[in-house]
């Protein structure tokens, strides 16, 4: 077991969180151009931006899997080619595919990349993936309705040569495998190309057809009901498990979430991932982690049965702030930061770094980018300097409690 590789995939949304996804231990990244990714209105990348984003990963031993897993329409497959030939010339590893035609042009026009079937095509069960083996995939993506038992049996069924990745973190979609027409209908937004509203997050209430404009809440709570609502996954308490059944990658969904989002929970897995392998328990440090970033209650998913419904609202919980990103550190801890949010002396505040477990520590020494002391340091983007518990690398993370 401990000779065994699985991958970490973590999402890229813009070149900030690639770089904080691939300073956090991510053996893969997964990122969208500006056309046919499945996140429309997460910062992606321009073409140039792909290629430096190949060419940094690449440079770090990480894999670059492209998304083209929206369903595109016919006015849209023109375009189609052209990109799939740029993605194999400047290096890409893989395409994330979620529809049949645009396998087809993927192994005409980008032969040299590796297929990825998308969850978006829902495979469920070894037959299917077998037969997406059979049309030149070499990896499917499972769809998150299945329990930890029928994806074994998917591992264990599959072709000789095809990888099975699965979701392990972040939000779930009430509609089966992500293809849904709610947001369609509420928002003429395609939520199959890219741009869903997220309508399964509003705030509804009943309303009788005789009595238009009065509203009844369906009751959960005195705030009203959140009757397509869905909790968060959370799976790192088992990747022991996962490992056992034959994954060959565990994927973290989040290419719209932030820059830190990416930093932590890739870090997070990453140790969880070594430690299975080495057949040692997981630091309870790096599960706490996961309740430091943005997020709604967590659940298992499917992975052990039916996941409990969310009925509270659709917020999330947002108890810590990031201060500062770190930009170069000395061996004896003094480092040169860029300030994201105001912090003062006096303050305590959480190193959060890829290698070492979180240190908290006092803010005494704040200065600006000149020497100077501060008593405060309040411009976002400004150059700091401060002394911090350790040494640490770039990007390392400063961090502050906000709510008690």
């Amino acid at each position: 077991m401990a000779e065994r590789q699985i991958e970490v995939l973590a999402p890229a949304g813009d070149m900030e969180r690639l770089q904080m996804s691939v300073a956090y231990g991510a053996n893969a990244v997964y990122l969208a151009g500006q056309a046919f990714g499945m996140r429309a209105f997460a910062g992606n990348f321009s073409r140039e931006e792909l290629r430096s984003a190949v060419a940094l990963c690449h440079s770090h031993g990480v894999k670059v899997h492209v998304t083209c897993n929206t369903m595109p329409r016919n006015d849209e497959l023109s375009q189609l080619p052209e990109y799939l030939e740029y993605l194999q010339a400047i290096n890409a590893d893989a395409l994330i595919v979620g529809d049949a035609g645009v396998l087809a042009l993927a192994k005409k026009y980008a032969p040299g990349l590796r297929i990825h079937m998308s969850t978006q095509i829902g495979v469920t069960n070894y037959a299917a993936a077998r037969f997406w083996y059979d049309q030149g995939a070499s990896r499917v993506i499972l769809a998150r309705e299945l329990t930890l038992d029928e994806v074994a049996g998917i591992c264990a069924k599959r072709p000789q040569g095809l990888e099975v990745e699965a979701f392990v973190h972040g939000a779930m979609c009430v509609s089966f495998s992500g293809r849904c027409v709610l947001s369609n209908y509420m928002a003429g937004r395609d939520a199959s190309r890219g741009a869903c509203a997220q309508p399964c997050r509003y705030k509804y209430a009943l309303m009788e057809e005789q009595r238009p404009g009065e509203f009844f809440p369906v009751f959960e709570d005195d705030q009203g009901a959140y009757i397509f609502n869905s909790k968060d996954m959370c799976m790192i308490d088992h990747i022991p498990e996962l490992v056992e059944i034959g994954l060959d990658s565990l994927k973290i969904e989040g290419r719209a979430k932030s820059a830190y989002y990416a930093a932590i929970v890739t870090g997070a897995y990453r140790h969880a991932v070594d430690a299975a392998l080495a057949g040692e328990p997981l630091d309870p440090a790096w599960r706490a982690e996961l309740d430091k970033v943005s997020h709604r209650p967590y659940s298992q998913g499917f992975w052990f049965g039916h996941p409990e419904q969310y009925v509270g609202d659709a917020r999330y919980i947002r108890d810590w702030q990031v201060s500062a990103i770190v930009t170069s550190c000395d061996s004896q801890g003094r480092a040169v930061l860029s300030l994201r949010n105001k912090f003062r002396r006096g303050e305590t505040l959480e190193l959060a770094s890829p290698a070492t477990k979180p240190i908290s520590f006092t803010v005494d020494d704040l200065c600006d980018g000149e020497g100077l002391p501060l008593q405060e340091a309040r411009t976002p983007q400004m150059p700091l300097r401060l002394t911090l518990p350790c040494q640490v690398p770039p990007p390392s993370i400063l961090r502050k409690k906000v709510v008690e």
